[in-house]
């Protein structure tokens, strides 16, 4: 019998458990985490969800920093460590109380977007960002990562609003990006869930949920 065969009810499995919603920009990570949320709660589940850069107050102060187009002189070391800052903080604030109660935490982001856009496309070393990471978050890692993929003429065409600074940085950027994530994916496939984010919104969250349950229930 399969895991999703013995485990029909799949939001049992999400109390207390750590999940990240990570992607490029443009991906549709927003809209499928906003249908989990609900279905959780609409199963009873205490959600908490968070967002990166922000979260808390002080996290909140430095997204503003980190994604004013006016701070285009900042450097990448310097970025790096102001998402780690704000990091920090709602760790601390918000992911490890809503988990120690056994609340399911939902975050928007987390370091493997570091890993992907100050590592990947803009060179820090992996092993900077993780020595830096772990301090950050106490050793505090998601239970499961998932990846909403889509090619960048896809993401582009999405981003209809104000780009912020990061959105703001040309193609070879964010392709290098993707394939950030699609390098961590393939290096901790346990850990990680890619998704194809390129089909309509309900087609994408049944396969996530299907990926999911199949990986939760593994654990």
């Amino acid at each position: 019998m399969s895991a999703i065969t013995m485990a029909p009810n799949w939001t049992s499995l999400l109390p207390g458990k750590f999940v990240v919603f990570d992607g490029p920009d443009g991906s549709g990570k927003s809209t499928q985490l906003r249908s989990l949320a609900k279905a959780a709660r609409d199963a009873s589940i205490e959600t908490v969800e968070v967002r990166e850069p922000g979260g808390t107050s002080i996290g909140e102060k430095i997204r503003e920093v980190l994604l004013d187009p006016a701070n285009c002189e900042m450097v990448t070391r310097c970025e790096m460590l102001l998402y780690m800052a704000s990091r920090a903080q709602l760790v601390e604030e918000r992911i490890i109380p809503a988990l120690d109660r056994g609340a399911f935490v939902l975050a928007d982001r987390f370091i493997s977007s570091t890993l992907a856009y100050q590592g990947s496309a803009g060179g820090v070393s992996v092993s900077d960002i993780m020595a830096v990471g772990d301090i950050a978050i106490g050793g505090r890692w998601p239970d499961l990562v998932v990846i909403l993929d889509v090619d960048w003429t896809t993401a582009q065409s999405r981003m209809t609003r104000a780009l912020d600074r990061i959105e703001q940085k040309d193609a070879s950027y964010h392709k290098r990006v993707r394939e950030g994530y699609l390098e961590q994916a393939r290096a901790q496939p346990d850990r990680y869930l890619v998704v194809d984010s390129t089909a309509a919104p309900d087609a994408v969250f049944e396969t996530l949920r299907r990926g999911m349950q199949q990986r939760l229930s593994r654990g």
